[in-house]
């Protein structure tokens, strides 16, 4: 049986390991790109396990030698293949064990304690309850008065069984996961540590005795055999913490590499992306992989930022997490989903869906500076960026908003790469030092980019074509046609 598992539950490996390098993906980034889905389809038949280390490598990026494990697995299908059927018994995890090993820290350290509390003294004295009940038992056949003590140390062990049922229960699942984990890890002959992992998973099994049909629960009830084992294992494993901190690293990255050769396997079209220098960004027919029908798109930045405009409805917030989504897989997996990709190894940031929250009181336009001024801080950081932003300060007023995205946009140009999509042409004009002003427009059913800025918008347009009263349109026409000071076709 597989089990499935929340987000959060996928995420818990990354927030306690800590820190790896600078630029991770921050929250709403996460979320404007839509990486949950994407994270989904591409750890597709994985192990908890293999989740947790895709998502950590696409939060916070990933080493070349992981992109090298990944193209050997693409290489060898018989590799493949045995990695598979050793890893498969991962799947069968119930609970997910990084909480039981990692203790959350903040910045790059090296974890060297257990988060597991220490076994208490007394559990070492726990085996004289059972032995007294025992015996009061015997006694009693021979003196009615043991009684007594035997219905008080029935109710005793009652009481404990109580007290730490579902802290048993819990463990149980987690110490099988544990066990999982170093199956696979004493199935992989050239890693280091087999032999202590098959070591360590004997220890951590039961004896077949305690878990004999119809012997299970008197041991349990009367001799207390799921506790001890309980403190016993839980004692093991924080005596063997660092060992199984390391196995859980090993493991996790060869079920995540295999999830993405298995994933690359099944795509049409994908590159390796080769790292560009920091304002390089080259895309070849690059396109967006939850969109197996979008139509694909060449994307071309050398030295400057892009400010894309278009008609509504032409694809420009697609163009956009298509960018952004390909730019972090080549940073965390070392792919693009395009025939050829020159792009920077940098971190991404994005800001594409505020709203308002009404549980907050923020309004639209407060969570939008709220927004800029997280882009602006981390634009501060050592380290360049790639900032995606679509439709920024649409919260406020046309003059506002114009004069607020272009004070904003051009302090983020100045310290990374900036994506940026808008209705308002005007900023193309207002950005022209930093941001190529690019088009998104269909030509002959295709979408293609090219040098320049929207000149006929189709809003009214759309407005007549959605069924609207043909009063209400002339009379958006003639608004606009004083507003705007130019004549409009009828």
């Amino acid at each position: 049986m597989e089990y499935s598992f929340s987000d959060s539950a996928v995420a818990r490996y990354d927030e306690l390991a800590g820190a790896s390098g600078n630029g991770a993906v921050d929250g709403q980034t996460w979320q404007d790109l839509l990486l949950a889905p994407y994270l989904r389809a591409v750890g597709e038949g994985a192990s908890i396990f293999g989740r947790q280390m895709l998502y950590r490598r696409l939060r916070r990026g990933a080493s070349a030698a992981a992109a090298d494990r990944v193209r050997a697995l693409l290489a060898d299908v018989g590799a493949r293949e045995r990695l598979a059927t050793q890893l498969a018994p991962l799947r069968k995890a119930s609970a997910e064990v990084s909480e039981s090993l990692f203790v959350p820290v903040t910045g790059a350290v090296v974890q060297t304690e257990s988060p597991l509390p220490p076994v208490p003294r007394w559990s070492a004295w726990l085996w004289l309850v059972p032995v007294a009940f025992l015996a009061s038992v015997a006694a009693s056949f021979f003196w009615l008065v043991a009684l007594v003590p035997a219905v008080v140390l029935s109710l005793v062990l009652m009481a404990i069984q109580i007290a730490f049922h579902s802290r048993v229960q819990q463990w149980g699942a987690i110490s099988e996961a544990l066990r999982l984990q170093l199956y696979a890890h004493s199935q992989q002959a050239d890693a280091p540590g087999a032999g202590q992992a098959a070591q360590l998973r004997s220890k951590l099994a039961r004896n077949a005795f305690s878990t004999a049909p119809g012997v299970t629960e008197y041991a349990d009830w009367i001799m207390l055999a799921n506790l001890k084992h309980y403190f016993a294992t839980c004692r093991l494993v924080r005596g063997n913490a660092a060992f199984l901190r390391e196995s859980f690293e090993l493991v996790a990255g060869r079920d995540a590499d295999l999830a993405l050769a298995r994933h690359l396997s099944t795509q049409a079209q994908w590159c390796w992306a080769e790292e560009g220098w920091e304002q390089e960004v080259q895309l070849r027919a690059v396109r967006h992989p939850l969109l197996p029908d979008a139509q694909a798109l060449d994307l071309e930045l050398d030295g400057k930022s892009a400010f894309i405009s278009g008609q509504n409805g032409i694809g420009k917030s697609t163009l956009l997490r298509t960018v952004g989504l390909n730019l972090l897989a080549a940073r965390a997996f070392g792919f693009c989903y395009a025939e050829a990709a020159h792009v920077p190894n940098l971190p991404v940031y994005a800001s594409m869906q505020n709203e308002d929250a009404l549980d907050g009181g923020e309004s639209l336009y407060q969570s939008e500076l709220r927004r800029a001024h997280e882009l602006l801080a981390l634009a501060k950081e050592p380290q360049r960026a790639v900032f995606i932003i679509d439709e920024i300060f649409r919260g406020t007023n046309h003059l506002e908003s114009v004069s607020a995205a272009a004070a904003v946009l051009e302090q983020l140009a100045g310290r990374g790469t900036v994506l940026v999509s808008s209705h308002n042409v005007v900023l193309a004009q207002l950005l022209e030092q930093c941001c190529e002003p690019l088009l998104v427009q269909k030509r002959a059913d295709r979408l293609v980019l090219t040098p320049g800025v929207l000149a006929e918008t189709n809003g009214l347009t759309l407005l007549a074509q959605s069924g609207f009263d043909a009063s209400i349109e002339q009379r958006a026409r003639d608004v606009y046609k004083r507003l705007s000071g130019r004549l409009l076709p009828a």
